[in-house]
């Protein structure tokens, strides 16, 4: 009923560079909001970036300008341009799906598997 098809991340330097791209598929919301969260070890998981279908975006506040949300409602897919990282953005980060459900009315989220972003020299 959804999946979330998550790909990018991997290894990168401090200053540089990486894009996600998070899929979405779904049977059951016609509206919902897309996200990016993060958790580092031994940290909570926090928001990254996410966008709702009307196109409105919300960051997390470490992110100062560094990250761009760009959703792409024919295709599904949520976009995250991440710029001038750090080693403090090494963490998992999972692609994020929720709404109201056209099944049952009542809210749900559902999370991707996670993909590992590692900035070190």
């Amino acid at each position: 009923q959804v999946q979330l098809v998550e790909s990018g991340g991997g290894l990168v330097q401090p200053g540089g560079s990486l894009r996600l791209s998070c899929a979405a598929s779904t049977s059951i919301f016609s509206i919902y909001t897309l996200g990016w969260y993060r958790q580092a070890p031994g940290k909570q998981r926090e928001l990254v970036a996410s966008v709702t279908g009307a196109g409105n975006t919300d960051y997390g506040d470490f992110v100062k300008g560094r990250f761009t949300a760009s959703r792409d409602n024919a295709k599904n897919t949520l976009l995250l341009e991440m710029t001038s990282l750090k080693p403090e953005d090494t963490a998992v980060y999972y692609c994020n799906l929720q709404g109201y459900s056209d099944l049952d009315f009542k809210y749900h989220e559902y999370w991707g598997q996670g993909t590992q972003i590692t900035v070190s020299s």
